[in-house]
C-alpha cells in the first residue's frame, strides 16, 4: 500500500512528491493524490530524479542497505524504462561522487565515436554538410556508455548485489507500469509521433496498436525487459557482447549505421579526477572534459566571485548583465578549447583559475553589452533533452548523475527485437572541419569526429560542499543551457543563501556566445528588467522554460536531506527514507 510522507515546510513554490512504499510502485496510480508545494525532508537518504516512480526505486535500494552509488544505478536503469525521453541503457553520460570523507571522483561514461567515423563524415556526397546526416540517421549513434559506466562504477563502490539494482527496472518493463501523465503528454504529442513514426519497432513499443497510451494506462516493453535481464544476469557482458549486441549491429547494417560487435566489446567507461574550484568559501565538485559544463561554469563562478552579488539584487538588470558577460567569455573558450582530453589537451588550470578569471572580468562594461562575433567561434547543436538525478545516503555519499540520448527519444529508433531506444549524441561533435557560423555551427579541431573520440558536451553533475561537509547534490539537463541552469542553482545556494526549493524553482537566462541573445523563461523575469537589459545593448528573447534541476541539499542544522524537484518537469519526484 502507498503511504504519502508529508515533510515540514522548508521552502515555497515547488511540486514535490515523496512516499514510501511497501509493494512495488508500478501497478499503482501514476500520480500520488498530494505534491506538496516544499522541499521533501527526510533523515537518512534521499533520490530526486525526473520520474517518481524511478525515485522510489532508488529510495529502495538505499532502505535495504544499498549506498548512494547503488541507488544511483538502479534509479538510472529504472528511467531507462520511466523516462524514454532521455532515460536510457543506448545512451551515456556522467557520474560525480563525492565521498563522506571529501574525496572525490567522477564516472565517465559518455559516448564514443564507431572505428569507421571520420571528421567528414556529416557531409553528403558532394561534400556538403548535412544536418540530417549529423543529427538524423543511423550514423548519427555513438556507442553508448549508460551499461558500461554503471558497471565500472558498481564494481569500485558499489555495495549490494548488481543483479538487485537491475532486476526492479527488468521487472517493471516486462509487467509493466502505469504511464505517468508527463510521458503520455509526451507520446500524444503530434510533433512526437511524427517523428517516432518513422521508425516501425519504436511504435511498437511506445504506442497500442499505433495510438498513444493516456495516462495511467498499463505500458508493457516487453523486449526492454528481456535486454534488462541479460544486463542483470551478465552485467556489462549482456549489453556490449551475445545477444543484444548481436541486435544492435543488424540495426547498424541494416540503416547504415557504423556500430560494429568490435565497436560495443571494445568500449570503456573511465575513471576522471574531477574538477575542483571555489567559490566565496564553498567547494564546487564537477564534471571534468569531455564534459565543458565543469570548467566553463568554474570559469563564470570565478569572474563573477569578484562581484558583490547580493548588493547588486538577485535578477536585477546589472545581475543578468554579470550573468550575461561571464557566459559569452566562458562559452567562447568552451568552443575554442574544451574536447575529449584523450585527443586533445584542454588547459583547465588555466581556464578555471582565479587570476585568468581576473583578467576576464576586468573586459566587462556594466553600462553595456560586449560584441560577439561568428570569427570568435560559436557554440555547437545541443538538444535540451537531457535528465538529471541526484543521490545522497545515510552515510553523507553523495552521486550527481546527468545521462542523455541528446534529441528527446534519441534518434527516434528503438533497435527491433532490443526494445531501447538508440541515442543521436554523435551530432555533439562539429558538423564540419572549418565550419563555424552565427546559428551554431563550429568547426574546431578539438571536437571533430574520430574513431574511438567522445563528443564535446554540456552536462554538468555538480557537488556542492563546505568546510569538509556536504551542501548540496545539483545538476539540469537543458543541452546547451545545461552550464548556465547548473550554475545559477549554485548561486541562489551560495550567493543568496536560498532554500533550495527556491534556489530550483527561481528564474533563468542563458547567453551562449552566439547567437548574441540573452534568453529569459517565460514569466520569469519583469518587463521593466526586460527594458534595461535591452537599453545596456542586450537582445532579449523570451524562451521557454530553462531546464530541470532535481537536486539535493543538506540542513545543516539537523543533516536532514531535502529533495527538491524541479516543477518543471510533471513527473519527477524526490522519494527519501527515515
Amino acid at each position: 500500500m502507498l503511504t504519502i510522507f508529508r515533510p515540514r515546510v522548508h521552502a515555497i513554490g515547488a511540486l514535490v512528491t515523496s512516499f514510501t512504499l511497501a509493494a512495488p510502485l508500478w501497478p499503482l496510480a501514476a500520480q500520488p493524490a498530494a505534491r506538496p508545494a516544499q522541499a521533501v525532508e527526510a533523515s537518512k537518504g534521499m533520490v530526486v530524479s525526473a520520474s517518481a516512480i524511478a525515485s522510489q526505486v532508488g529510495r529502495d535500494v538505499l532502505a535495504n542497505g544499498g549506498n548512494a552509488i547503488d541507488a544511483a544505478i538502479a534509479t538510472g536503469f529504472a528511467l531507462a524504462v520511466t523516462y524514454p525521453t532521455a532515460g536510457n541503457i543506448g545512451g551515456g553520460g556522467f557520474m560525480v561522487i563525492r565521498f563522506p570523507d571529501g574525496r572525490a571522483t567522477t564516472i565517465d561514461f559518455r559516448e564514443r565515436a564507431p572505428g569507421a567515423s571520420t571528421p567528414s563524415m556529416f557531409t553528403d556526397s558532394a561534400g556538403t554538410y548535412s544536418a540530417r546526416i549529423h543529427h538524423g540517421s543511423h550514423k548519427a549513434v555513438g556507442v553508448p556508455g549508460t551499461v558500461a559506466g554503471f558497471d565500472l562504477a558498481h564494481r569500485k563502490y558499489g555495495r549490494v548485489s548488481w543483479a538487485k539494482l537491475v532486476d526492479p527496472a527488468a521487472r517493471m518493463a516486462d509487467s509493466g507500469f502505469f504511464v505517468p501523465t508527463g510521458l503520455a503528454a509526451s507520446l500524444g504529442n503530434p510533433r512526437t509521433q511524427e517523428r517516432l513514426s518513422a521508425y516501425p519497432a519504436t511504435i511498437a513499443a511506445y504506442y497500442r496498436d499505433g495510438k498513444p497510451y493516456a495516462a495511467g494506462e498499463r505500458m508493457k516493453l516487453t523486449d526492454l525487459g528481456n535486454t534488462l535481464g541479460r544486463i542483470r544476469d551478465l552485467r556489462r557482458d549482456g549489453f556490449y557482447k551475445g545477444t543484444t549486441a548481436h541486435l544492435i549491429v543488424a540495426e547498424m547494417k541494416k540503416n547504415g549505421g557504423l556500430i560494429s560487435e568490435q565497436d560495443l566489446a571494445g568500449y570503456e567507461a573511465k575513471e576522471r579526477a574531477a574538477v575542483r574550484g571555489t567559490f566565496k568559501g564553498y567547494e564546487i565538485i564537477t564534471m571534468p572534459p569531455p564534459s565543458s559544463g565543469g570548467v566553463a561554469m568554474l570559469e563564470m563562478l570565478n569572474i563573477l566571485e569578484g562581484v558583490d552579488l547580493r548588493a547588486v539584487g538577485h535578477n536585477t538588470p546589472l545581475y543578468l548583465h554579470y550573468l550575461a558577460e561571464s557566459m559569452r567569455r566562458a562559452f567562447r573558450d568552451r568552443a575554442i578549447h574544451l574536447g575529449d582530453p584523450d585527443f586533445t589537451k584542454p588547459p583547465v588550470e588555466r581556464l578555471t583559475s582565479k587570476r585568468y578569471a581576473t583578467t576576464l572580468r576586468a573586459g566587462i562594461d556594466t553600462a553595456k553589452a560586449s560584441p560577439s562575433s561568428p570569427a570568435d567561434v560559436t557554440q555547437g547543436y545541443e538538444s535540451d533533452e537531457t535528465t538529471h538525478y541526484s543521490v545522497v545516503d545515510k552515510d553523507g555519499l553523495a552521486v550527481s548523475v546527468t545521462y542523455t540520448l541528446e534529441a528527446g527519444y534519441g534518434l527516434g529508433a528503438v533497435v527491433e527485437g532490443a526494445g531501447f531506444l538508440l541515442n543521436n549524441e554523435m551530432g555533439d561533435f562539429n558538423g564540419k572541419p572549418g565550419l563555424t557560423d552565427s546559428t551554431g555551427l563550429i568547426g574546431t579541431a578539438p571536437n571533430v569526429a574520430q574513431p574511438g573520440k567522445r563528443m564535446l558536451s554540456s552536462m554538468t553533475p555538480t557537488i556542492v560542499a563546505k568546510d569538509g561537509k556536504l551542501v548540496a547534490v545539483v545538476g539540469s539537463p537543458g543541452g546547451r543551457t545545461i552550464i548556465n541552469t547548473v550554475m545559477q542553482v549554485v548561486l541562489n545556494l551560495t550567493a543568496f543563501d536560498m532554500p533550495v526549493q527556491q534556489a530550483v524553482n527561481a528564474a533563468r537566462m542563458h547567453h551562449q556566445w552566439l547567437p548574441n541573445a540573452i534568453t529569459v523563461e517565460r514569466d520569469g523575469i519583469e518587463a521593466a528588467t526586460i527594458e534595461a537589459l535591452k537599453a545596456k545593448g542586450h537582445v532579449v528573447r523570451v524562451g521557454a522554460q530553462q531546464g530541470t534541476a532535481h537536486s539535493i541539499a543538506i540542513d545543516a542544522r539537523t543533516g536532514a536531506r531535502l529533495g527538491a524537484p524541479d516543477p518543471r518537469d510533471r513527473d519527477a519526484g524526490a522519494a527519501g527514507h527515515n
